[in-house]
């Protein structure tokens, strides 16, 4: 048997002591599993339509005892030792022990009213913890264990959460919480093994398998939700937060150690990873993880799912491990460019390692004969020819811009700047022109058109003014100008209705009065730039 072979099936060995009858509730599993599922799916519904009712009648009837009085304890406690009583049994009929599943939710529901309402949150979120632990103890169903053990890493984390705190303060509390949490998660994973190793403690085992699998999966739903938009949008670890710099990179260690504590795990499940380049890939998503900190801790999940063969962690931080990755974008205490620069300086350093790694990967052992080349397909001229195609449409419409630019007419049209930022596409004013009640006139008259001229009255100054919508045919005067209209969220624009610029630079271009356009006799126009009140442009 290899090193590490004991660690790497703990789901296999806890199936053959499923299978031998080691575990409480085992002779009933078959039996379970040979119910077809649109039996349980009908008398689900059927049991949640007939408790649904019923329980509102009596909640209804309890309502000023349950919000004010003590009976929220006394009806919590009895519906959740009814609920654990049903559940308990191996024998009880199938629609009620699907009747058993909202009686749980109640009464949980109901309990942690009363404890939310009379103690501290933090008293509270104990209570129901050690509420959950006792349920699953007492009920030997491994998915309803697994529901628990997420209730459990909830209310863990809701134990710990201070208040009162600085909101990018209390996003690094949030971080060692929900890293404290993995770390107990992990730790009751490695007592599991140990309990797999004595067949008289597999029924031990089996209850930290199902706890600690959704206490980690709550915990990576946690990560997932702290490295996303809402927890970034704070600048945590950015160069504007409030956190001192020394905590800021304690929490940056933590995550590059968690991420290369990853892969010495993986690293000694499979030795083909103990070689230079996976362990260069290891350092490049080490880095990355100075910059994401909540990466460290998902990428350790991951892992340490994949070398224990449970695939429900591996895959949850898998998708957490990305979502992570792209809501970085968002992160807006870094410029855009920074963001591209670090981005772009780990795609440069895989690069050459998936080269090698390619390269390796089709040398020839010495003394074995080469083995023979497959035709190749014609891919890499398609792809050549496709690159060379979409640059030259490119330079084409680049081209034709810079000829308008040169060629056009300049005017300046009133604005109304609104809304400062883009997340998608960075810092923009959304631009809002002047165009008059006749635009929505020819609006009503024609809302399908997709693209409409209207004359424009230009000044000696290049002011253009709306003065009606075109005619065609009717000739223009000499101070008039055609320009085109597009729709745009069931109104019309010129051109464009928003002016990108570089982050931070917002206050520069507050003072923007005017779009400037160069225009053909056509109406074909583009916006060039913006102007402040006395049509002086504004430099970028």
């Amino acid at each position: 048997m290899k090193r590490g072979s004991q660690a790497l099936a703990p789901a296999q060995l806890l199936q053959r002591a499923i299978t031998a009858g080691l575990l409480p509730g085992s002779a009933t599993l078959s039996a379970a599993e040979a119910r077809p599922w649109s039996l349980l799916l009908l008398t689900a519904l059927g049991a949640w339509l007939a408790a649904v009712p019923l329980l509102s009648f009596i909640y209804l009837l309890l309502g000023p005892s349950l919000t004010a009085g003590g009976a929220s304890y006394l009806v919590g406690a009895l519906v959740l030792l009814a609920a654990a009583v049903i559940l308990r049994s191996n024998s009880a009929p199938l629609f009620l022990e699907q009747l058993a599943m909202p009686l749980l939710l109640s009464g949980a529901l109901t309990l942690s009213l009363g404890l939310y309402r009379d103690l501290h949150h933090s008293a509270a979120s104990v209570g129901m913890l050690i509420g959950c632990l006792g349920l699953a103890l007492a009920i030997d169903k491994a998915w309803l264990r697994i529901l628990l053990g997420a209730a459990a890493g909830l209310f863990f984390c809701l134990a710990l959460m201070p208040t009162g705190l600085d909101e990018r303060k209390g996003l690094g509390v949030h971080w060692l919480i929900l890293h404290g949490g993995m770390v107990i998660g992990l730790a009751a994973l490695l007592l599991q093994q140990r309990f797999l190793l004595h067949g008289r403690q597999a029924a031990k085992a089996a209850l930290l398998e199902a706890l600690a699998t959704g206490w980690l999966l709550m915990l990576v739903l946690g990560l997932a939700a702290l490295g996303s938009v809402a927890a970034l949008e704070q600048g945590l670890f950015g160069p504007e937060s409030s956190l001192p710099s020394s905590l800021r990179w304690a929490y940056q260690a933590g995550a590059v150690v968690f991420a290369l504590g990853g892969f010495a795990l993986a690293a000694q499940a499979w030795p083909d990873l103990r070689r230079p380049l996976p362990l260069a890939v290891a350092l490049v998503l080490a880095g990355l993880c100075a910059w994401l900190p909540c990466l460290g801790g998902l990428l350790m999940l991951l892992a340490w799912g994949s070398a224990t063969r449970r695939r429900e962690l591996a895959m949850a931080s898998a998708m957490a491990s990305v979502w992570v990755l792209g809501a970085s974008y968002y992160q807006l205490s870094w410029t855009l460019s920074s963001k591209a620069g670090v981005l772009a300086g780990a795609a440069a350093l895989l690069a050459p390692i998936a080269w090698l790694a390619a390269s390796r990967q089709g040398q020839t052992p010495a003394g074995a004969s080469p083995a023979p080349r497959p035709k190749r397909m014609p891919g890499a001229a398609c792809l050549l020819g496709g690159g060379l195609l979409a640059l030259l449409l490119v330079n084409a419409g680049i081209w034709q811009k810079q000829r308008l630019i040169s060629e056009g007419r300049p005017i300046f049209v009133a604005l109304a700047p609104i809304d400062p930022r883009s997340l998608m596409q960075g810092d923009f004013m959304r631009l809002n022109y002047d165009l008059g009640p006749d635009v929505n006139a020819a609006q009503l008259h024609r809302l399908g058109a997709a693209r409409t001229l209207v004359v424009l009255g230009v000044d000696a100054r290049g002011l253009a003014l709306l003065r009606r919508v075109h005619e065609q045919g009717k000739p223009l005067a000499a101070d008039e100008q055609l320009i085109a209209l597009s729709p745009r969220n069931g109104g019309w624009t010129l051109v464009s209705d928003a002016w990108y610029f570089r982050e931070g630079d917002g206050k520069r271009w507050q003072a923007a009065k005017y779009g400037e356009f160069r225009v053909r006799p056509d109406g074909q126009a583009l916006l060039v730039g913006l102007a402040d009140a006395k049509l002086r442009p504004i430099q970028p």
